[in-house]
């Protein structure tokens, strides 16, 4: 079990998930290429619950857009910290989101890295 996650809400333009879509088989393997455990992401659906702010609005996406949700985990913060250096440092990355028109907009994402409490992580 994981212990520790980087979690992400971002839109994109609807017209591009298809372009989106393509991109993440490759980002899903040089992420577990560095230590990710896994990478997942999800499309929104159902967003809005009475009485809470959704997603939807958190990120300011229009009805243009839709609203991806996601996490990539580890074992630990450490090995999350390895990961995010050198994910950041592939030029594959840089490649890959050049070439793409997925609309993604990093100003726009929320996130935030994640320690495990429920269940409590194994220890080794």
């Amino acid at each position: 079990m994981p212990g520790y996650i980087d979690a992400f809400v971002h839109p994109i333009p609807r017209h591009q998930l298809d372009d989106y879509l393509q991109l993440l088989a490759e980002v899903a393997r040089i992420w577990k290429q560095y230590g990710a455990l896994d990478y997942q992401e999800f499309l929104g659906d159902d967003l809005y619950l009475e009485g809470t702010r959704s997603f939807t609005e958190v990120v300011s996406a229009s009805e243009t857009e839709v609203v991806l949700f996601g996490w990539v985990s580890f074992n630990s913060r450490e090995t999350r910290n390895e990961a995010n250096r050198k994910v950041a440092a592939d030029p594959q990355i840089a490649e890959l989101m050049a070439k793409s028109d997925t609309g993604f907009d990093p100003a726009r994402m929320i996130y935030g890295g994640m320690q495990a409490i429920f269940p409590p992580p194994r220890q080794p």
